[in-house]
This record gives C-alpha cells, sequence and structure tokens, in this order.
C-alpha cells in the first residue's frame, strides 16, 4: 500500500493561490458601448497644451489608448496611424492617442518616430477610467493593473460609433477604416 505524502500547509496555500490566479483572471470588457456619448474630457498634449473632447465637435475622432510609448506593439500602431494619416485626414478623421506616459515621453516618442497627432497624458489615469481601459490584464501568466488597448470611433456629434476592442497594432487604420470609409 502506497503511502501518501504529506504536504505542508505554505505547500498548498501556494497552489491553491497558483490556482485561483489562473481561474481568477477574468478578460476586461469595457463599459461603454456604441451609442454611448463618449465620455467628456480634458488633459495636457505633450506639449503642455490643453485638449478636449470639445476640441473635437462637428468631427470624426479616432481616440485610441495604448499602454506605453516606444515598445514594439505601440510603436507598430502609431506609426501605422502615422503612415495613414493623410488619408485619414482627407476623410475628415481626426486622430488622439492616450497613455499615462509624461508629456515629456509622448514629445520623445512623437520626435523620434515623426507621428502628426496629439497624444494626451493622462499620468492620474483620470481619462484611462472614464473611458473603461484600465484594468486586470494578463501576460505571461504574470496579473497586473494596466491599459487595455482600445479605440473607440467618435462621430462628429460626440457619440461613440464603434469600439475597437484588442485591435490589430498593424493594421489599425484598416479596422478603422471598416467602419469609417
Amino acid at each position: 500500500m502506497a503511502t501518501k505524502k504529506k504536504v505542508s500547509a505554505p505547500a498548498k496555500k501556494a497552489v491553491a493561490a497558483k490556482k485561483e490566479t489562473k481561474t481568477a483572471f477574468k478578460k476586461h470588457v469595457c463599459a461603454l458601448k456604441t451609442g454611448d456619448a463618449a465620455p467628456s474630457f480634458s488633459g495636457l498634449d505633450q506639449d503642455g497644451k490643453a485638449v478636449s473632447l470639445k476640441d473635437y465637435k462637428g468631427k470624426r475622432l479616432v481616440l485610441y489608448f495604448y499602454p506605453k510609448d516606444d515598445t514594439p506593439g505601440c510603436t507598430a500602431q502609431a506609426c501605422g496611424l502615422r503612415d495613414n494619416f493623410a488619408m485619414l485626414k482627407k476623410k475628415g478623421i481626426e486622430i488622439l492617442g492616450v497613455s499615462a506616459d509624461s508629456e515629456q515621453k509622448h514629445q520623445k516618442f512623437i520626435e523620434k518616430y515623426e507621428l502628426p497627432f496629439r497624444l494626451l497624458s493622462d499620468e492620474s489615469k483620470t481619462v484611462i477610467k472614464q473611458y473603461d481601459v484600465w484594468g486586470k490584464k494578463q501576460f505571461m501568466g504574470k496579473v497586473f493593473d494596466g491599459i487595455h488597448r482600445t479605440t473607440f470611433l467618435i462621430n462628429e456629434k460626440g457619440i461613440i460609433e464603434h469600439i475597437l476592442l484588442q485591435p490589430d497594432t498593424k493594421n489599425h487604420t484598416e479596422e478603422i477604416l471598416q467602419y469609417w470609409s
């Protein structure tokens, strides 16, 4: 008859905590929906100039939230928008990026990649939380709080026409144009 190994209480807790982490993680779901009025916001851009939703009244706005300047996915996304900026502008589409990076980090990011659009610095995460894109994330088995890459297509009247959850960083413009051609 085989004898059962005794497992210490701390080891049992560690195993239970690991299982709980794996099973307890729920994918973030944005509370905002298509047809909602876009939450009003104001803040400072990379140059310390005020920017708000009111500045885009009468225009179509791509308001995109991204985790961090100068990281591979965020750079691909920003450069894709940069490369298609003239075409988007001709279609009457404005672009505003938002992350929790500082004005200085945004300025360096813009200069390094010659980005032609503004980036809102939201270090306090006020706008990020208003748009419900802050929450639990999981990467390589680790759970942490962060910005969920999300894009809001806001029409001329300030209404959310579409929300791109987890946009494709390399094909973001194409995803936008599926809704606004």
